[in-house]
């Protein structure tokens, strides 16, 4: 028997997202840690300039073997992970897109139809840039905190008539009853890797590794990784609005990335598809028996899924790589540096 140390941030919603897992692995313990965007709470996370907000005292307590894997929200991992380490699974994805929670006063409205001048609290730059040009009459604020302290500041003053958060993290909370609008695609595409969560682990951990695998989604793989390289390709981050929309159909993975000025007034979006399973993928992917041994050192913008088809990732790479040229092509690299600009200057 051996004791499992999962390292994961100290808040609620990071224990909730643990129990699951502590449950699976049956002998485990939670190490909870304070990362340094939990304790920087009166800047925007674009603002601070530091690439591992969310993960780097939880790498570092992997690096000192304080603990066998850290449990992350897959979209706060960095496209590029420090040596050593690895994404081990990614979990099933629950609802990427973004929610509109209203003021009480505000109930039974929508974006739409709040009055004019009303302020919209949120600290993402991609979410800000879209929805400005999809609500040119409303105006968006910066607010920062966790979960509870974004809704206690949205019920309890009239500084704001609603904020956006991530819908899956109102979801595992259990707030579901919060949600006044779901936003789709045509308002407000979603990070890179929103609504799906990783396990980071030891490289080298092949017992670990091995034993997280079976986590892994086999659609949520290959859409993350999809979405991983074309960030990577265009060195996109928090500071920087990019947005990505993904969907597995009929065997084809479809990858719509956009980047935007920091207003949304100037924009580059397209959408591109490729084939990533065939009969013969297809039975790996659904763990049926194959002949083909996987190569455990693969590893594809961080993720490791040695249980499923390279092809299928490979085709999920390049995917992502080739619709961050094609928008190179067109000009998104001086969108980006523009807004990159702006932002530091704010």
């Amino acid at each position: 028997s051996r004791v499992i140390r999962i390292g994961t941030r100290k808040s609620q919603y990071s224990n909730s997202t643990t129990i699951s897992l502590c449950i699976y692995l049956c002998l485990s313990v939670s190490v909870g840690m304070t990362t340094t965007g939990d304790k920087i709470l009166d800047t925007a996370l674009s603002k601070i300039g530091e690439k591992s907000l969310f993960t780097k005292e939880l790498e570092t307590a992997l690096e000192r073997n304080e603990v066998d894997l850290v449990v992350h929200s897959l979209k706060d991992l960095p496209t590029t992970l420090p040596p050593g380490f690895t994404i081990g699974a990614v979990l099933k994805r629950e609802n990427p897109h973004d929610a509109v929670v209203l003021h009480p006063k505000n109930m039974g409205k929508s974006l739409d139809t709040l009055p004019d001048k009303s302020v919209i609290g949120t600290s993402s730059l991609r979410r800000a840039a879209q929805l400005k040009k999809r609500f040119p009459h409303l105006e968006f604020k910066d607010i920062r905190g966790n979960l509870n302290t974004r809704l206690k500041k949205l019920d309890e003053k009239d500084d704001f008539a609603a904020i956006i958060l991530a819908a899956a993290g109102l979801r595992r909370m259990g707030w579901d009853s919060r949600v006044s609008q779901i936003l789709g695609p045509e308002d407000c595409m979603y990070a890179v890797g929103q609504g799906a969560l990783a396990i980071e682990v030891r490289a080298r951990d092949e017992d670990i590794l091995e034993m997280v695998s079976v986590l892994h989604d086999p659609d949520t793989v290959l859409r993350c990784i999809a979405e991983r390289a074309f960030l990577r390709r265009l060195e996109g981050g928090c500071s920087v609005p990019v947005a990505v929309h993904t969907e597995v159909k009929d065997s084809q993975l479809y990858l719509t990335g956009a980047v935007y000025s920091l207003d949304g007034s100037d924009s580059l979006k397209e959408t591109m598809q490729t084939i990533i399973s065939s009969n013969y993928t297809y039975q790996l992917i659904k763990g049926l028996p194959s002949q083909e041994r996987v190569d455990e050192r693969v590893q594809r913008v961080g993720v490791t899924a040695n249980n499923m088809p390279g092809p299928a990732q490979d085709a999920s790479e390049k995917l992502g790589l080739d619709l961050a040229n094609l928008l190179l092509s067109k000009g998104a690299k001086e969108i980006l540096t523009v807004a990159r600009q702006l932002n530091d200057a704010r």
